[in-house]
């Protein structure tokens, strides 16, 4: 069995590869102002068409890939012993660690954007919101809940929020800090809660 993607998929995935990588560069030499639709559309030599097509929001270049099926997957795989706040730590650090390892300038530039430029900061909101929401089904199917489960929605929100607000952190104080270890240390303050210094 050939679980390798068809060309067709393969040449989507490749258009996206472009369109993000001439974002990326055009922000990262210009500014993000400069980064127009028309103007990644050119270095990416695609259409403006095609840029929106698949980006229908710009700021999505920036904040969405195709991690969220593999998030999902992977909370699913986690023992399903595990509490679901380890669970939620594990892939999420995961695929944060994975994220500065391979992609260090544009997982870089992603934070000082996010700080600088409330359009990218307001999308984030949203585009976290959205991923909540799938995770939240692996995490109800885990716990024998459903994923519209209010108490499911909370939790997930919370965490995924709490773990936003430390990549915030980290992005407003230079991104000098070890992220991963800060992604560590929220996930502890959300099971022992806030104690005096």
């Amino acid at each position: 069995m050939n679980d390798r993607p068809g060309l067709r998929e393969r040449k989507k995935a490749n258009t996206r590869a472009a369109i993000r990588k001439a974002t990326y560069r055009l922000a990262a030499e210009h500014g993000w102002d400069a980064a127009t639709t028309d103007r990644i559309a050119e270095a990416a030599e695609v259409s403006p068409s095609t840029v929106a097509r698949y980006f229908p929001v710009r700021e999505d270049i920036l904040l969405t890939d195709e991690n969220d099926d593999l998030l999902e997957a992977r909370l699913r795989a986690r023992p399903a012993a595990e509490e679901p706040l380890e669970s939620l730590r594990a892939v999420v650090v995961e695929a944060v660690g994975t994220a500065l390892a391979e992609e260090p300038a544009e997982t870089l530039l992603r934070a000082r954007l996010m700080v600088q430029i409330p359009a990218v900061r307001a999308r984030l909101t949203e585009t976290t919101a959205a991923t909540g929401r799938r995770l939240a089904r692996a995490i109800a199917d885990r716990t024998g809940r459903d994923a519209d489960d209010l108490e499911v929605r909370i939790f997930t929100a919370a965490v995924l929020g709490a773990l936003r607000e430390a990549t915030v952190h980290w992005a407003e104080h230079g991104r000098t800090d070890d992220l991963v270890a800060l992604l560590n240390r929220t996930v502890d303050t959300l099971k022992t809660g806030l104690t005096s210094t």
